[in-house]
């Protein structure tokens, strides 16, 4: 299923659960009046204390009767414990950047405060010179994990959804690590809802694609990932322990401004639309201050 967090026109925040299509939504209090399951007001609790199961079971009872473009979309799940992200972890934005990939995850963290939703501006300061683009899968995880094999770690995911991992390249140079370059406010748009692990058949079979104005800039595969989804959970559970609600970003393929012969770095005004096969569409305007 796909799960949103929405503002309505009476600018009341709850959750929702989003059709098929990705095109009509039914909010919290439908699915009550629907199926007599007294679901609770938070998406945490509703999404990892079992509540989703329980309204699974009554999916035919389930009427889509508003449209998901006469509401808000906001960040589908707040304050998240740990934003993690992965560098290099596809072989051709690695080969782009003259790097032999890892074996083993290579991250760093983004603050709660880079959250922005999916069709929310990018706020860029204007000192920022090199303004860059990277399309990622991010996987949310379900319950709390601690040294899980392989085999077992797809138990540890709920879901996934799209994250853009806005990146100011001339302080990630700079500063020779990422921290800071990818920490800014607003620069981790994303959603533009989460999708339920068992709707993505091979979380490494998705296509990626990038546009900018409308030009593609990137266009791959997760199946061009060094390291995949289940690996990357059970190696990062044997150093860190994986808290439910915890995002973990997988890295961006080839295409980004910054390996490009004559970088195109994203400007004041331009339009990012981030699209991956079975997660949706996310899109952002990229503004200077």
């Amino acid at each position: 299923m796909k799960i949103a967090r929405i503002r309505n026109a009476s600018r009341l925040e709850t959750y929702a659960l989003i059709s098929e299509d990705g095109k009509r939504l039914i909010t919290r209090h439908e699915i009550e009046d629907q199926t007599g399951i007294p679901i609770p007001i938070g998406i945490k609790e509703f999404m990892f204390r079992g509540w989703l199961e329980e309204v699974k079971k009554h999916q035919e009872k389930l009427r889509y009767s508003h449209l998901v473009d006469d509401i808000e979309l906001l960040v589908p799940l707040p304050n998240p414990p740990k934003i993690i992200c992965l560098a290099f972890n596809y072989y051709d934005h690695a080969k782009d950047a003259g790097l032999t990939p890892s074996d083993e995850p290579v991250i760093f963290m983004k603050p709660r405060t880079t959250l922005n939703p999916p069709h929310s501006n990018i706020i860029c300061p204007s000192f920022v010179q090199r303004l860059d683009y990277e399309a990622e899968i991010a996987a949310i995880i379900g319950k709390d994990t601690k040294n899980v094999s392989l085999d077992e770690s797809k138990n540890s995911i709920f879901g996934y959804m799209i994250m853009h991992d806005v990146s100011a390249r001339d302080i990630q140079f700079k500063d020779k690590q990422f921290t800071r370059a990818k920490g800014i406010d607003t620069f981790a748009p994303c959603g533009p809802w989460i999708t339920t692990k068992d709707e993505i058949y091979d979380p490494q079979d998705l296509e990626i694609i990038t546009k900018v104005n409308g030009e593609i800039r990137q266009k791959s595969s997760s199946g061009n990932m060094v390291l995949p989804i289940h690996k990357i959970v059970s190696s990062l559970s044997s150093v860190i322990t994986m808290e439910e609600g915890d995002i973990i970003s997988t890295g961006t393929p080839a295409g980004v401004a910054m390996s490009m012969k004559d970088p195109k770095y994203l400007k004041d005004g331009d339009i990012v639309e981030i699209s991956i096969q079975g997660l949706g569409t996310i899109r952002n305007k990229v503004v200077f201050r």
